[in-house]
């Protein structure tokens, strides 16, 4: 398998005078002891007024600075809301492919629509048209960076004239695609459109095979790629706090990971949230002593416990396993710490067969994605003499005054 690394920015309250500050230098550290290590992803959300949770609000500009302190590992939007209320696809197209030059070559164009009301109220989006606009978004942002020109599009949600989108990314026709997947048919979704599937259900070994088997049965019968590329691979999160001693592991751990799910729940399932005024980590703090225990099986433990857990989800045929290493009061140091163990002490099992095993799914994959690519509807490119012409405006105005002169 390979293994990434997630993060949101959690900042619990009380905030203090340079705590937004040292949140991002400190992941900015992390991400490059990360890639030092040899862990393949960093990921990072795209998220808007998700006081505590999430303060993640300009993805491309973390992954900008992490791409000049690192040299190998992948650059993840994990994920860019793609509705074009949030983004418009001509701007996501541009920051993608930019990010992907000055990385050379290192991005992973991950995309979503959000479920949470604060952001979707806060850019007045209907919370019904949030899926088919993702759709129609991703489509054209994938036309934007493979075609040239782009020819334009009239659409439900944005339209736009011929233009051609520039820069374009290194990684030809676009760099792989993902989408971000809470449930089974989110999942089936992205095996039918041939894109990654970034889960964000924090389920076990069974459930995860039954996720994967239901994936790349789909990708093979069904897939229609919306993008220029398939990227047909499924990443699955979990906990991590990893030290030789289990219970100063779930020390270390425990309390992020469950502040994790519950500013989720917050923002997206159970809350009432005043901004600028609501105290997410006092009401978690009250309903602490209400939570499971978190332990070995999400990644919470001793390097032994962490390699039975991750061997759960090798054998069921997950492709990459993220981590949720930075979550609620999770300290610096003790985050980097449990990397270099991990990197030390469970990553080499996983590392030892991977390229055999990558090297075996393409050739069983080969035939179902050229199938697929065969299935695909393209854009039709403009001809030569289709192509508009743009007059300058100074042009025009000139050429307005010899008229009314």
């Amino acid at each position: 398998m390979k293994f990434g690394i997630f993060y949101e920015h959690q900042l619990p309250r009380p905030w203090n005078e340079g705590d937004e500050l040292k949140l991002f230098q400190d992941a900015l550290d992390q991400v490059e002891l990360a890639d030092k290590l040899g862990i393949d992803h960093a990921w990072e959300v795209e998220h808007h007024f998700l006081e505590e949770y999430s303060h993640s609000s300009a993805p491309e500009v973390f992954l900008a600075a992490c791409s000049q302190r690192t040299k190998n590992i992948r650059l993840g939007h994990g994920i860019n809301l793609m509705p074009p209320p949030y983004n418009h696809p001509a701007r996501v197209a541009e920051r993608i492919a930019t990010l992907d030059l000055v990385s050379n070559g290192r991005v992973e164009w991950g995309t979503g629509e959000s479920s949470a009301l604060a952001e979707l109220g806060g850019f007045n989006i209907p919370v019904a048209d949030k899926r088919p606009m993702w759709r129609e978004a991703v489509e054209q942002c994938a036309n934007m960076m493979a075609m040239d020109p782009y020819p334009g599009f009239e659409g439900k949600y944005f339209s736009m004239p011929c233009r051609n989108v520039v820069p374009k990314p290194v990684q030809r026709p676009h760099p792989p695609l993902w989408v971000a997947c809470s449930n089974r048919e989110t999942i089936k979704l992205a095996a039918r459109l041939g894109i990654g599937a970034l889960t964000f259900a924090f389920v076990d070994a069974s459930e995860a095979k039954q996720w994967v088997d239901d994936y790349y049965r789909i990708f093979k019968e069904e897939c229609v790629p919306i993008g220029h590329a398939v990227n047909p691979n499924i990443a699955m999160v979990t906990g991590f706090s990893v030290h030789r001693d289990a219970e100063e592991a779930k020390r270390r751990g425990m309390d992020g990971f469950r502040f994790f799910g519950y500013g989720l729940g917050h923002h997206y399932i159970f809350g009432e949230h005043k901004p600028g005024r609501t105290n997410i980590w006092d009401a978690f703090e009250a309903a602490r002593d209400t939570m499971p225990e978190e332990g070995g099986n999400r990644g919470i433990g001793t390097p032994e416990q962490m390699r039975d857990h991750l061997r759960g989800f090798q054998e069921a045929g997950v492709d990459q396993v993220t981590f949720i290493q930075q979550g609620g009061r999770n300290r610096h140091e003790h985050i980097c710490e449990a990397l270099e163990l991990f990197a030390s002490d469970v990553m080499p099992e996983f590392k030892e067969k991977e390229a055999e095993r990558q090297k075996r799914k393409d050739e069983e994959l080969a035939p179902y994605v050229e199938k697929a690519m065969a299935r695909k509807e393209r854009m039709k490119e403009l001809a030569d003499d289709e192509i508009p012409t743009i007059v300058a405006l100074g042009r025009q105005i000139a050429e307005e005054g010899k008229k009314t002169g």
